[in-house]
């Protein structure tokens, strides 16, 4: 059988048809898979440990402004600035057919994210300083949808003794870390005495925490073996201290079950960073050296006020560490930059350090716990064991899945007493659409402790953040001893007392 021109013609044009429609196929496939790829993005394993069933945490960062909230200025700033700066904002968490979490994008129905509350009818301002306060813990507690990008904005209107309005940010820990959410103040607010320029922050040069590389090894080899004996003992500690040891229960741990859905209350103080860095002049430590031992000093001054006996209990403070070796803060979009040393996301891990005894010398000399907190954090960045543990988890993540990895950091929460973290903010005054911020401060909901203390530096202070279980810890009590214990410290240290107090 043979083809006429005529058929022989009709035919090869049918070909071409259904090749043009194959590459058409092709074409849409290949568009819908770029589709996919933008609505759909894997989320991190730190994304995947912080929400889930285990564990779910939250950061609220407060913001107390110098004048009256304008939410007609502040709502299209958010809208148009500041949530645009990632994906993650208009992005929900879903699972995949393989099982794990992803980050997908939604349209974002902007109104439910932006909370303005009905306030009571006139009351005095003693009323409106615990109104908020009260306003601030509760909402810390309740959980975000996630049928929605994970967060809000509460904008409280009523002036109180300590600002006009208070602006406050709930982020859901799976969008970021500190740094992360600090690089979206660096890329949305302004500078109040010029807008024009760049918010400036205190320089930090961060070494890498396995230490500096020496190219002279007979040299240092007997600082390699001391950092290897630290990095066993300190990684064998930690994996025990998770899983099979408990700290002792005492009145800042009370160890039940399911403490981290319980109501909490937030105090803030704050102390004057020039009278931190004369104690640490003096010492010659670090800031961060001062202020952990003054923590622990006056959290061991409460125990012994509740319980005598528990002066001399196991407890131990987790240290939350930046494990980005950067030195300063990147804007956003460097973060989403492929191959950053400083990348997007959650980038922290943990040091135990043990709260020493509160003892008669400690009353003799408290410059003791600064200097004790000063040997073990540089012993603990000797050792290698924040990456052993970085690497342990991604190990346990690949065996056994996200949520026992979850499952084991809820564990190494639970069974400390307390967790510690700080945060460098900027040195100028900030402003957010026009609103100058007076005051500025962070704390994580969510964590299985009954005790929790956050710092950061802010023009010129350091504010202190005491978040507590309530009516098991006494946060007035507790910001007393903590303000006891500075001033015993700078008076020891300085031979005078402060200048100023903390407030």
């Amino acid at each position: 059988m043979t083809l006429n021109n005529s058929n022989n013609k009709n035919f090869l044009l049918y070909i071409r048809k259904v090749e043009t429609i194959k590459l058409v196929v092709e074409f849409i496939n290949m568009e819908f898979e770029k589709q996919e790829d933008a609505i759909f993005s894997p989320a991190s394993p730190g994304a995947q440990y912080l929400n889930s069933s285990a564990l779910s945490l939250m950061v609220v960062a407060v913001m107390e402004s110098e004048v009256p909230i304008d939410e007609s200025l502040i709502v299209p700033h958010l809208k148009d600035v500041i949530m645009p700066l990632n994906p993650r904002f208009s992005s929900i968490m879903v699972v995949g057919e393989d099982g794990l979490r992803k980050w997908k994008q939604v349209d974002v129905e902007f109104e439910d994210h932006i909370i303005i509350p009905k306030l009571p009818t006139e009351k005095s301002i003693e009323f409106w300083d615990k109104y908020v306060t009260g306003y601030i813990s509760n909402i810390s507690m309740e959980p975000l949808s996630q049928n929605r990008p994970l967060w809000e904005v509460h904008l409280v209107k009523q002036t109180t003794s300590y600002a006009a309005g208070t602006i406050i940010f709930k982020l859901h820990h799976a969008l970021g870390d500190g740094y992360t959410l600090m690089g979206v103040v660096l890329s949305g607010l302004q500078r109040v005495d010029n807008p024009i320029l760049p918010l400036t922050f205190p320089s930090r040069e961060t070494k890498p925490l396995n230490g500096p590389n020496t190219h002279n090894f007979l040299r240092n080899t007997p600082r390699y073996i001391k950092r290897f004996m630290y990095t066993l003992s300190d990684f064998g500690w930690g994996v025990l201290r998770s899983k099979l040891m408990e700290d002792d229960l005492t009145p800042i741990r009370s160890g039940d079950d399911g403490v981290e859905f319980r109501p909490r209350v937030v105090n803030t103080m704050s102390f004057p960073l020039d009278s931190i860095k004369q104690i640490k002049d003096k010492l010659n430590v670090t800031i961060n050296d001062v202020i952990t031992g003054i923590i622990m000093m006056g959290t061991r001054m409460y125990m012994q006020d509740e319980e005598k006996e528990s002066s001399y209990a196991n407890s131990t403070a987790l240290v939350l560490l930046n494990t980005r070796t950067v030195g300063g803060y990147k804007s956003v979009s460097d973060m989403l930059k492929p191959k950053t040393n400083t990348p997007w996301g959650n980038h922290f891990a943990f040091l135990h350090i043990p709260l020493p005894e509160f003892t008669n010398s400690e009353w003799s000399n408290p410059l003791n716990f600064v200097i004790k907190a000063h040997q073990i954090i540089k012993k603990k960045r000797d050792s290698a064991s924040v990456l052993l543990t970085g690497k342990f988890l991604d190990a346990l993540r690949t065996l056994r899945g996200p949520e026992a990895t979850a499952e084991y950091i809820h564990s190494t929460l639970k069974n400390s007493s307390m967790a510690i973290s700080n945060m460098i903010g900027p040195l100028d005054q900030m402003a957010l659409a026009g609103h100058p911020i007076k005051g500025l401060y962070f704390f994580v909901a969510g964590a299985p402790q009954s005790l929790s203390v956050l710092i950061m530096s802010y023009m010129g202070y350091l504010r202190v953040a005491i978040s507590v279980e309530k009516d098991f810890i006494d946060p007035n009590k507790f910001k007393l001893c903590m303000n006891k214990a500075f001033q015993m410290i700078y008076r020891e240290a300085v031979g005078t007392s402060p200048l100023t107090k903390s407030i």
